[in-house]
Formats: structure tokens, sequence, C-alpha cells
């Protein structure tokens, strides 16, 4: 019986170890696994190690039909501590696929172990790594856009108001491009540190008790300017983790600041519900994303 188990344990061991190349999933007519690539393959800024934590990375979701030449960055939340990846990630891919658009689900590094700037840093990265890499992936390198839930709306908000153009000496050809997204979208995104969960999201980020110059240097509202992309807004007026008024005062920032914005307010939904697919008032809002998307001309 021992060496029964032995062998068991020996041949998941080599599974987990040795991948399945991806002829045997045709063969067997199982589709095989999205590719994950890691952003810096050499390791990444201010790493802490090498372990998965210390690898921020993406996972590529490409459509059957690439009509669109369009990709979106997704970034699941989870309050900087965890990552919703599945109904705030995989399912969110799944949708854009649907609709002709690549997917890039981020793993950014977490709390409390990586601080501000580590997960801007993944961020910027991923929108770099996609827009030097159109050719591979038939994409127009003008519709990039990013679309974060919660912390990750709070993750893809600060990279849309802090991006920069690249670098045009940087040895890395990924470094040489923007950073900046061509369109913002924010589910239920913290954007003014307003609701139950900001003290959570900001510890992670920054660490207990942050100096106020930091954290208004996190804080998305205080740095909207006429660059900052059009962004399409979605929030619940009955969620109290992160209050709508914090999409409400991002969505009132962006007009001041004469930038392009939708925004939706449903009566009920909570917090943390991705897509709403049980839900069939709060789900309709995937509707006026794709609406808004085409009236962006990115689908």
């Amino acid at each position: 019986m021992p060496m029964i188990r032995l062998s068991c344990c020996a041949s998941l061991l080599f599974a987990v170890l040795i991948p399945f190349p991806a002829s045997l999933f045709a063969q067997e007519g199982k589709t095989p696994p999205p590719p994950v690539i890691l952003l810096w393959p050499s390791g990444a800024p201010l790493a802490q190690g090498t372990a998965p934590e210390d690898q921020p990375r993406i996972t590529v979701y490409l459509p059957k039909e690439r009509k669109t030449q369009t990709a979106v960055v997704v970034c699941p939340g989870g309050g900087y501590g965890f990552l919703a990846v599945d109904h705030e990630g995989k399912q969110i891919a799944q949708w854009l696929n649907n609709l002709g658009i690549a997917a890039f689900v981020l793993e950014y590094r977490l709390g409390p172990k990586y601080h501000h700037p580590s997960q801007l840093f993944d961020a910027q990265r991923a929108l770099r790594y996609v827009r030097s890499h159109t050719e591979e992936y038939h994409l127009d390198s003008h519709r990039i856009g990013i679309w974060g839930f919660s912390a990750g709306g709070h993750l893809a908000a600060m990279t849309g108001t802090m991006f920069d153009g690249g670098d045009s000496t940087a040895k890395d050809p990924v470094d040489r491009v923007s950073s900046r997204p061509d369109f913002l979208i924010l589910d239920y995104a913290l954007t003014d540190r307003l609701g139950s969960a900001s003290d959570y999201c900001y510890e992670n980020l920054l660490g207990k008790n942050p100096d106020p110059k930091r954290v208004a240097e996190v804080t998305p509202v205080l740095h909207v300017t006429h660059e900052t992309p059009p962004t399409f807004l979605v929030h619940s007026d009955d969620d109290e983790v992160v209050l709508p008024q914090n999409s409400i005062n991002f969505y009132l920032a962006l007009k001041k600041a004469g930038v392009p914005a939708e925004l939706h307010i449903y009566r009920y939904g909570g917090h943390g519900y991705g897509l709403a697919p049980l839900d069939l008032v709060l789900s309709s809002y995937a509707l006026r994303l794709a609406d808004w998307l085409r009236g962006m001309n990115v689908l």
C-alpha cells in the first residue's frame, strides 16, 4: 500500500511539474489552458523573492475571431490582499472574447508584502507589454484599455491618471512604449477613499498609518486631468463597501477636465458582483458597456 501511494504522488508531481503539450489536449478534444506570461521574466522591480507572489503575470485570452483589434487588461479586485481571478478575471475575459476583444488578466503583486508603487508598476508593465506585442496579437496600439473591479478598479484608475509615454532609450523594448490606456472601465472602483473597504485597501497598499501625502498620491480622483482616458463607470447605490460616491466624484472630476465619461448607478447590487449574471437588472450594464465600446469605435 505505501508503494502505491508513493507511485500516485510521484505521478501527480510529474503532472504538476511537466505541463502537457497543447497537442495532447487537441487529441482529447479539450481546450489547452490559456498562456501565462511573466511580465518581467528576469525579475520584477522591487521584487522580494522569486516565489509566484513575487512574479506579476498576465493570462492571455484571445478571441476565436480577432475582428476588433482591441485589447483590455483586466484587474481583478480583492482589497490588494487577494485576487478574485474568476468572476472578476476569467469570466470578464470570456465576455470580452465573445465580443472579439483580446483580454489579458493581470495578477499584480499584493500587500502587505508589496506596497505602492509595485502594483502600479505591474499594471503599467501589462499595458506596455500588450502595446509592444500588437503585431503578434493582431491588435491596434491605440485600442488598448484597462478594466478594474473594486481595488482592481483603484489600480486601473491609478494607471489612467499616472502614466508616461515610455523611455525611447530603454534597452527593454517593452519599456519604450506608452503605459497610457486608451480607455478605462471601472466597476465599483475605489477612487476617492469612501467606504468600509478604504482603510483595508490603503493599508495593504501603503502600510499601517500611511502619511497623508502618500494617501493623496494614490487617490486617483485627485489626479484626473484632460489627458485621463475616456471612462465608463458602474456602481450600485447600496454598495457600503465602496460607496457610490467614489464613482460619482470620479465622473465629476472627468467632466471638469473635459474627459468623455459615462456613469451608471443601479439601485441594488451591493459589491463585488462582476458581471452579475444572476441579476436580471444589474447584468444589463454589460449591454450598456458594449454600446459604449461601440461608441468609442473599439468594438
